[in-house]
């Protein structure tokens, strides 16, 4: 079953889907297609193009974000979320822990860096990458 985060999305989401998400909801660290796809085998799952298809619909949703830098997968953790707002990931490189944040000051800030350059920004998305207070 799915967690509360995003409960609206909870009943639309197909097989796939809602496996994909378990395993993102269930994970301690992020996770590529590729670990999803081996963790899914017993579920039926054969090809990364099964696993690509839920993460896309899980990210357009507002379940699941894309960590480019680590080319990898974790599911939303904001109630709140609107994925209007930059998402804000602090990823420690040691033991690959991901908190994510959400901050409307970054928000308003890069939205008036965009404008200055006449840009239309449609999505922004923060990696922070440093050591948690775990392993320092």
């Amino acid at each position: 079953m799915t967690s509360d985060v995003h409960a609206s999305h909870a009943v639309s989401l197909k097989k796939n889907q809602k496996l994909v998400h378990d395993v993102l909801m269930t994970a301690e660290n992020p996770l590529s297609a590729y670990s999803i796809l081996d963790l899914l085998r017993e579920e039926g799952f054969r090809a990364p193009l099964q696993v690509y298809r839920a993460l896309d619909k899980l990210v357009e949703f507002g379940l699941v974000h894309k960590l480019e830098s680590l080319n990898a997968f974790v599911a939303c953790s904001h109630q709140e979320c609107s994925h209007e707002e930059p998402a804000v990931f602090m990823i420690c490189n040691q033991c690959e822990s991901v908190r994510e944040l959400g901050d409307t000051g970054l928000d308003n800030h890069l939205g008036k860096l965009a404008k200055k350059q006449d840009f239309a920004l449609k999505h922004t998305t923060v990696e922070l990458h440093g050591q948690c207070s775990k392993c320092t």
